[in-house]
């Protein structure tokens, strides 16, 4: 948004600049101090919060920020916002608490763990900036409902896939056009990988081997579209999405798709494996006015009925500051659920497993997750990926076995639990039968992904 610009600027000339709190300080996290430090005037981090407080001190030193002061207390916390001096701290409760703190970001990846520290911060008030779309897309609406209550803002980030999306289906809607396909471009997907298969690559990129496997496997994507889908109405045409393999440019993919059948389905979200402008995203659009679609032709968007637009890149922590800015100074939320949830995640097994196996985190041994219409996965009782670490199964499942909540015992106590069975009471799925498959025409431009 080119007006975030002049008011930060402003905000900056006034001595008076927008306040955030970061909780995590992993890889990306640590990309958003260096970021808001060094290259957004306006705009200070006053704080972070990590359980490995060593990796907070990281992230402020790696910014160049050499003064840094431990707080274990509100107090201290609150008198190093004053002083302007950063603060980290190992108790990510204090950053919902504080005085002085305009906006917190949610940079964990963590489900319980973010459930935990998004609902402390709507109850104190506080707007949230999430990078967690695995929390997002196991209860983000039911959490949008408690921060409209609230009176604060939740809502997802610009940067990363997802908000790049909504900027582009906002752009393309405020032009005229209907958006009825939104979509991810990949360059691997492959469900079996592991933090084995992935360590090499993680270790290169100074990345979490859990975090890279996510990518890898498909959960990422699948909470990704999933958010994607819940914010715009839009569905998937079947589980796991179609995910095409696709080596052209994503402006082919006019002549791949069926304009009336996307339609009746009311859009769909999806992603293509190996495409052109990777790692970008795109959105298929079309337009009723026939006067209209003569001006697309002539601007070099073909003849319809479906129209390309894509953005080329996705800049990720980059653009963070940036969403903070529209929250607190706008009160525009680049990502958030329209209502309740559209498409689900659900939890697949990525190799047999044995009654009694506890299952690991997300971009594990385990399981991936895969994204299906929410109508489906609560009439069938699947299981939601971003409640599956930490179940027991009650029985031996097979590769690739949807599970159901009957396949598992799930752990007491968790907020994510309570969160969950809230949402499936305030928002039960519709009646209405779901297409399951949406066959895409000109299968000489694309086969499907392995």
């Amino acid at each position: 948004m080119i007006i975030v610009d002049t008011a930060l600027a402003k905000r900056a000339a006034e001595g008076r600049p927008v306040t955030v709190g970061m909780v995590g300080a992993g890889f990306m996290a640590r990309g958003i101090a260096n970021q808001i430090v060094n290259s957004v005037p306006g705009m200070r981090l006053v704080a972070i919060a990590n359980r490995t407080i060593g990796n907070a001190r990281r992230a402020f030193a790696e910014a160049g920020c050499e003064e840094v002061e431990e707080a274990a207390t509100l107090s201290t916390l609150e008198d190093c916002i004053r002083r302007g001096v950063p603060a980290v701290t190992e108790d990510a409760f204090l950053l919902c608490d504080a005085a002085g703190i305009d906006c917190l970001i949610d940079a964990t990846g963590a489900v319980e763990h973010g459930a935990q520290v998004t609902l402390r911060a709507i109850e104190r008030g506080r707007d949230v900036v999430s990078m967690n779309a695995e929390l997002d897309g196991t209860v983000g609406p039911i959490l949008r409902r408690r921060a409209e209550a609230a009176g604060v803002l939740l809502t997802g980030c610009d940067g990363d896939q997802p908000g790049v999306q909504m900027n582009l289906w906002r752009f393309v809607r405020s032009i005229g056009l209907t958006p009825v396909m939104c979509g991810n471009i990949k360059g691997l997907q492959d469900p079996y990988r592991t933090p084995a298969t992935q360590a090499a690559f993680a270790a290169k990129w100074g990345q979490n081997p859990a975090m890279v496997t996510s990518f890898a496997d498909g959960t990422k994507i699948s909470f990704e579209q999933a958010i994607v889908a819940n914010a715009t109405g839009m569905t998937v045409s079947k589980r796991g999405m179609t995910g095409l393999d696709h080596a052209g440019h994503v402006d082919d993919l006019t002549r791949v798709y069926d304009a009336e059948e996307l339609k009746r389905l009311g859009g769909v979200v999806d992603y293509v494996v190996g495409a052109k402008p990777g790692p970008g995203v795109y959105v298929l659009a079309t337009h009723d006015d026939p006067k209209q679609r003569h001006y697309l032709n002539l601007y070099k968007l073909g003849e319809g009925p479906l129209y390309s637009f894509y953005t080329p890149y996705h800049l990720c922590h980059f653009e963070v500051p940036l969403s903070v800015a529209r929250a607190v100074l706008f009160r525009d939320a680049v990502l958030q659920p329209i209502a309740g949830p559209r498409v689900d995640v659900v939890a697949t097994a990525k190799t047999d497993l044995p009654a009694g196996q506890v299952i690991d985190g997300l971009g594990g041994f385990h399981t991936y997750g895969q994204c299906e219409a929410y109508e489906v996965s609560a009439a069938e009782r699947l299981l939601p990926m971003g409640l599956a670490e930490g179940c027991r199964l009650r029985r031996a499942v097979r590769k690739d076995h949807v599970l159901t909540y009957d396949d598992v015992e799930i752990p007491a106590g968790r907020v994510v639990d309570r969160l969950r069975a809230e949402q499936d009471e305030a928002f039960p799925a519709a009646s209405a039968p779901v297409a399951r498959e949406l066959a895409p025409a000109g299968a000489e431009l694309a086969g499907p992904a392995g």
